[in-house]
């Protein structure tokens, strides 16, 4: 996190090093460009000036040449800085967001519930976006400023040293003091224009994904009068900004009206005395004009500084996050098959200072045996199977894979081995085939159709008009919970994990969805590595051992036969689900 609020520009620039040659192409471009403009005034209007003397034309052939130059080189070198700048910048924004992505793929799942979903996009995309306007809109023009405008205030001190006092005066006014006016006007905007984006785009996202529910509930108005407040702020916050932008370019305006005044100020009366031509007065006017093109800009530069400040701050947010899980900076190699899962006096939790959510946990899983994990909600049961995934790191106690402590093991290397079936298994808005072949982009539809028979849904495709092409909807909108995750286990036999995690997969389902969902599950792993973690109690005689965790530790473990048998919380939540009446959802 920034120790300082300058910090982050500090460590944007930094991200420069890779592309330095091309912002120097489009910094001495950019030079030449404004330069060739500022040529083009002074030389216009020495021409003017001396043309109304009426000398011989070849006398003016020179300035006539240099203003033809000028003017076209100005587009070429103003095209040429843009390509340049603009290159090298979206170099850095893909570098940028690619390393956002990468810590936020490090971050999940346990990392992420510290930002909100929409407040996530906001900064992946919006305040990313922001950063280019440090390169191209902040220190591109301030560096090709302080070049053209000293080299103009070098020529305007040259023919007449007071011009050129009054320049350099004006030039600082402009240049320093209403970019500094700015800043300090929309520091406080633009901060809480990046706060106020990200809480929009929260809001936004939310109310889209719960539509249905506060449709139903008649929610839906009160959601999308707090919607229009907050867009309210926003645009205010945004009136803000550009009203502060309106300020400094006031401030510039003037300081190159009053500039301007103080060349026909000081050039008229030398003059007069004659220290200097009365071409070159034309010159002294006219040339605060173009120099102070070079400045107009930084008023507003400063004001995306402050933008860029805002947003920066929020991505090395993300960036600078502590990972729940970190790997090894040299990891161990995978075991070789057969794998062996040991787990010894395992001990986790979620945050620092939050309860023990595991407390002495042991357990083996050997190859092709079955365990059932049971308990009731908060028991331990998902921080179990997130700690074999390496997505929480124990605290205490061991997990090792043949051996192999798993925290000496990259996590994407354990991942290849070990594999989850969650609860909330994400389907993309694609079709059922490519949703399953997430799992091997190689597998052919042969392939397919074999990992959803032994899911028990190949049946169910084939009578599908489109089968395996049949479109699942946003997060599988379009077809039922029990297919939803049903398509997600073909999904993981496709992937062919030798251990199996299976993370309540029967959660949210009606009773009579969950035991065949159960039992088909069992059905399809058999003889494979798995380890069951569940509510539901149906079907489990099928497994070899069940595990009954309780406030995050071991309250009993054995057969379904012998837990049902004896007294104890298995057979109080047994007794429970037998005696509850059976609800299906037609």
């Amino acid at each position: 996190m920034e120790k300082s609020s300058g910090r982050p520009i500090l460590r944007l620039i930094r991200l420069t090093r890779p592309v330095r040659g091309r912002l120097l192409v489009s910094l001495v471009f950019g030079v030449l460009a404004l330069g060739s403009g500022v040529a083009l005034m002074g030389t216009s209007a020495w021409l003017i000036s001396r043309a109304a003397q009426h000398p011989p034309v070849l006398m003016l052939m020179v300035a006539i040449v240099a203003v033809r130059a000028f003017g076209i080189g100005r587009g070429v070198f103003r095209y040429v800085e843009r390509l340049a700048g603009h290159d090298a910048t979206f170099r850095i924004l893909a570098d940028l967001r690619a390393r956002v992505y990468e810590r936020l793929e490090r971050l999940a799942p346990a990392g992420l519930p510290a930002f909100r979903g929409g407040d996530l996009l906001a900064r992946l995309v919006d305040d990313v976006d922001a950063v280019q306007d440090l390169y191209l809109r902040t220190l591109l023009p301030c560096a090709v400023a302080a070049v053209v405008g000293g080299a103009s205030v070098g020529v305007a001190w040259a023919i007449l040293p007071a011009a050129g006092a009054v320049l350099l005066a004006a030039l600082l006014a402009a240049g320093v003091a209403a970019p500094w006016v700015s800043a300090a006007v929309a520091r406080r905007a633009e901060r809480r224009t990046a706060d106020l984006r990200g809480e929009l785009a929260t809001h936004v996202v939310d109310t889209l994904h719960g539509a249905p529910e506060l449709i139903a509930y008649g929610a839906a108005p009160a959601r999308l009068a707090e919607a229009a407040r907050i867009d309210r702020e926003f645009t205010r916050a945004t009136a803000r900004s550009a009203g502060t932008a309106g300020l400094g370019a006031a401030l510039s305006a003037l300081g190159g009206g009053l500039a301007v005044w103080g060349g026909l100020a000081t050039g008229v009366p030398a003059v007069r005395d004659g220290s200097l031509d009365g071409v070159l007065l034309a010159v002294v006017v006219l040339l605060p004009l173009a120099a102070f093109e070079v400045v107009n800009g930084l008023p507003l530069a400063a004001q995306y500084l402050e933008r860029v400040r805002a947003s920066a701050a929020r991505v090395f947010a993300v960036l600078d996050g502590p990972e729940p899980v970190r790997d090894p900076d040299d990891p161990a190699r995978l075991p070789e098959a057969p794998h062996t899962v040991q787990i010894t006096d395992l001990r986790a939790r979620w945050t620092p200072d939050g309860p023990w959510a595991l407390d002495g946990v042991s357990l083996d899983l050997p190859p092709g045996r079955r365990v059932a994990v049971v308990g009731p909600s908060g028991s331990g049961k998902t921080t179990l199977a997130s700690v074999l995934l390496r997505f929480l790191e124990p605290a205490d106690g061991r997990v090792t894979l043949n051996g192999t402590d798993v925290r000496d093991l990259a996590g994407d290397d354990l991942r290849t081995v070990v594999g989850l079936c969650a609860q909330d298994a994400h389907l993309f808005d694609s079709t059922i085939g490519e949703n399953v072949r997430l799992a091997r982009r190689s597998a052919t539809n042969a392939e397919i159709r074999d990992a959803l028979r032994r899911a028990r849904l190949l049946d169910w495709v084939d009578a599908l008009p489109s089968g395996l092409d049949t479109r699942v909807g946003e997060h599988g909108a379009q077809v039922s919970g029990g297919q939803r995750q049903r398509i997600a286990l073909a999904r993981a036999l496709l992937a062919d994990f030798p251990i199996l995690l299976l993370d309540e997969p029967a959660e949210h389902l009606d009773t009579g969805t969950a035991d065949a969902l159960t039992a088909d599950l069992l059905e399809a792993t058999a003889g494979r590595t798995t380890l069951l973690v569940t509510h539901r109690l149906a079907g489990l005689d099928a497994v070899d051992e069940i595990v009954v965790l309780d406030r995050g530790r071991i309250a009993d473990r054995g057969t379904h036969a012998e837990l049902a048998a004896r007294p104890g919380l298995y057979r109080t939540m047994w007794d429970r689900e037998s005696t509850a009446p059976a609800i299906s959802v037609p």
